[in-house]
């Protein structure tokens, strides 16, 4: 790929726009040496103003998710884009969420533009758990775990029974749920199936991997050993 197609896929503006930034000698290689148009350099020898590109194609990047953002680009409010580099927004392809978390849930959330990659972490096939931090209005009920784990649970308005998930009861109104699946706003509609609100979530784990002390608002690159160990997971 054409070094000004490659930066402007990157984010950094047009084609015209990267050009010009190219002839004010924004972009330079590693010795600060100025680079045009023609120049074959790889991506890792490349320095805009004197920094590190953004990340190559195929990145996996986690964020913490605050509550009050929307998995989006294009709504309105607050887009979890907003927490990212403005770049990101622009790149091509586009940096997708993997999966979706709603504006009140918080937690842990991909973000990658490959799409293989993505296809095969939101697969059921590939069973990658992801492991939920449950707040109810109510009481848990002792039955709940049971009508979760037997595979036969039907949500409203749906046709196909939901794969079996796990409920470890953590206190009175608490619960760490395991699903292999990912449907629309599914935590919330199961607990709404046995009579319950939902009032707090948390995505506190996919696989293996786990926020650790990942602030809320913050995000990190995955290196290739965590975004392949979820394949594995």
């Amino acid at each position: 790929m054409k070094l000004i197609k490659h930066l402007a896929n990157l984010g950094y503006g047009s084609r015209k726009e990267v050009q010009k930034l190219l002839r004010m000698g924004a972009f330079t290689d590693t010795a600060g040496k100025r680079l045009d148009e023609n120049t074959g350099i790889a991506h890792a020898d490349i320095r805009y103003k004197g920094r590190p590109l953004d990340p190559n194609f195929g990145m996996v990047l986690m964020l913490n998710k605050p509550t009050g953002y929307v998995c989006s680009l294009k709504d309105r409010g607050n887009l979890v884009y907003e927490l990212l580099p403005s770049r990101f927004a622009e790149r091509k392809p586009v940096l997708s969420t993997i999966g979706r978390l709603d504006s009140d849930t918080s937690g842990l959330l991909l973000f990658t533009d490959d799409g293989d990659y993505l296809h095969k972490i939101i697969s059921p096939k590939n069973h990658v758990a992801k492991i939920y931090e449950v707040t109810c209005a109510r009481p848990l009920e002792p039955h709940y775990g049971e009508v979760f784990a037997s595979g036969t649970l039907i949500l409203e308005s749906e046709k196909d029974a939901l794969k079996t998930a796990f409920l470890e009861v953590t206190g009175e109104k608490t619960a760490r749920l395991t699903l292999y699946e990912g449907r629309y706003h599914q935590v919330r509609r199961m607990f709404a199936a046995v009579g319950n609100h939902v009032e707090a979530l948390h995505r506190a784990q996919m696989g293996d991997l786990t926020l650790g002390e990942l602030a809320p608002g913050k995000w990190r690159l995955l290196d290739q050993a965590e975004a392949q160990g979820l394949l594995k997971s």
